[in-house]
């Protein structure tokens, strides 16, 4: 994780159910861990090693959003064995879980503790059912999901309406926010209210996406920089700014390799046209199938060969190492990937290490490589480091 120059150490439970919303799960837990913040995730009625299913939730042109399957996600901790004393904060991710978690009394009993000791709250979109359900949110001023509403008003919270999707709204030591849009401030304020300071940030970071991209694997790191306070730009070839990229859920399922299933959309923030790698201190290449296809575009293998000249970082994950292969960057270099690009390192020149266990990732000079999603901890306070930032408590 990183070096937080901690001087204690902060642990956050994170509240887990079978279909809470896939970023909503993954991006705080991941992007936590990156800070140095230890992170235990439980679900009632499972213990750790068990998994909980996620869906992905999205706007659709219809009256609500779409559902459909996402990664699964394993659980670190028990729920039965949770000490709430041990605990300096608690996160609480949508989705559909909160409508039967808020029927839980343990799970109501728990977040009472929480409040009534006054330790930080973060709850997004249909999280704060719970809330409402503990009665937590009377007198409060929060924000959510616009479905939920009603709910809010009901249980007496002082109800702000999202004017973005974005919307996040901090009150004592309640932090809400109205869908996984509003990470970077819902992350950086829980960070805050847990007495953590960002030191280095402000850096311009690229990521350089493609259609089927994993999903996990740009939005996690995306959106983790962010909460940092850098500035993020998110492009991909003949794409403009607003455009998106459709991405995938790979996911490991008990078969010979990964399952893929349709992610969520991605939307870029930046076009690739007229791009210039001065503008930026480092560069994220995410895995996926995108690396296929973007390791024969010459614009792609010319922007990521002025990084690697510059000696700027470059952090890439998964199949990304495909594209620095085809860039013929990784000569005399030590890197991983994920197992089936070994090839790709090996016949680019570099030094091949094992990814023993999966989340293992590396840092050789300004190069950082990890084998895939379940490494962004590691992944991320790596290219923290190079770049100089880091948080302390």
């Amino acid at each position: 994780m990183a070096d937080s120059k901690s001087t204690r150490t902060v642990s956050v439970l994170l509240l887990c159910g079978d279909y809470m919303e896939d970023y909503e799960v993954m991006v705080p837990f991941q992007a936590l861990q990156a800070y140095g913040i230890s992170v235990d995730a439980v679900c009632p009625g499972k213990k750790a090693g068990d998994i909980c299913r996620t869906s992905i939730h999205q706007s659709s042109s219809h009256q609500t959003y779409s559902e459909s399957r996402g990664h699964n996600f394993a659980l670190n901790a028990t729920f039965s064995e949770v000490d709430f004393n041990k605990y300096d904060g608690l996160f609480i991710p949508g989705g559909r879980a909160p409508e039967y978690l808020a029927m839980d009394s343990s799970v109501i009993d728990l977040v009472c503790k929480f409040s009534s000791a006054g330790k930080p709250i973060s709850a997004v979109c249909h999280g704060q059912l719970i809330l409402a359900a503990a009665d937590v949110v009377r007198g409060r001023r929060c924000t959510a999901y616009p479905a939920v509403r009603p709910v809010l008003i009901a249980a007496g919270a002082f109800w702000v309406e999202p004017e973005t999707l974005s919307c996040c709204v901090t009150d004592g030591n309640l932090i809400t926010g109205a869908t996984y849009d509003g990470h970077p401030e819902l992350i950086q304020s829980l960070v805050q209210a847990l007495g953590g300071s960002i030191a280095g940030s402000a850096k311009r970071i690229l990521f350089l996406c493609g259609d089927y991209m994993e999903d996990y694997e740009v939005v996690v790191p995306f959106q983790a920089f962010q909460a940092l306070g850098c500035l993020v730009d998110a492009v991909c070839p003949n794409k403009k700014s607003g455009e998106t990229c459709p991405t995938a859920v790979h996911d490991f399922e008990g078969d010979q390799t990964y399952t893929e299933k349709p992610g969520h959309d991605f939307t870029l923030n930046a076009s690739f046209e007229g791009l210039s790698s001065s503008r930026y201190d480092a560069l994220v290449i995410p895995g996926g199938r995108a690396p296929e296809y973007l390791a024969l575009d010459e614009a792609v293998i010319a922007l990521v060969r002025e990084f690697m000249e510059a000696k700027k970082p470059v952090a890439s994950i998964c199949h990304g190492q495909q594209i620095l292969a085809a860039a013929g960057v990784l000569q005399g270099k030590k890197c991983t990937a994920y197992p089936a690009v070994k090839l790709n390192v090996v016949l680019g020149g570099a030094t091949w290490l094992e990814p023993e266990p999966i989340h293992r990732c590396y840092t050789d000079g300004n190069l950082v490589t990890g084998a895939a999603w379940p490494g962004h901890p590691e992944f991320v306070s790596q290219l923290m480091a190079l770049l100089g930032i880091s948080v302390s408590f």
